[in-house]
């Protein structure tokens, strides 16, 4: 029982410096910095060019599809390369049981792939 209300105790510990540490740093930060309001520093910089009209622009949606699918696919390599650079090691204790579960990750994004690809998703108009 002892080691259980130790591990509670690490993690209360972690969740407390998880929430007051940023709040703390950006308690500080309000209190120490300078608070100069001025009206050129409400305005909108676009590269040191004053804007011109509406700061309000509506893009396509068609940008956060792409984008939303570089980042599944951005991720997907995150977890496939430590999957292949530790595969002999992970095949010699785990048997073929490790190939089966990486392929069975892969098909499931390529049936999202396939699903957007389907949508017309990845074509551009």
């Amino acid at each position: 029982m002892i080691y259980v209300e130790k591990d509670y105790l690490f993690i209360l510990v972690f969740i407390i410096l998880g929430i007051g540490l940023p709040v703390v740093a950006l308690t500080l930060g309000r209190l120490l910095r300078p608070h100069r309001p001025l009206p050129e520093k409400e305005i909108t910089y676009e590269s040191g060019v004053d804007p011109i009209g509406e700061s309000w622009v509506q893009f396509n949606v068609r940008y956060y599809l792409f984008a939303l699918l570089f980042v599944i696919f951005d991720v997907e390599t995150i977890f496939l390369y430590p999957w292949a650079v530790t595969y002999d090691v992970l095949r010699s204790e785990m048997g073929l049981f490790i190939l089966v579960e990486m392929t069975i990750f892969v098909v499931f994004l390529l049936i999202g792939l396939i699903y957007a690809w389907k949508k017309k998703v990845l074509e551009w108009k």
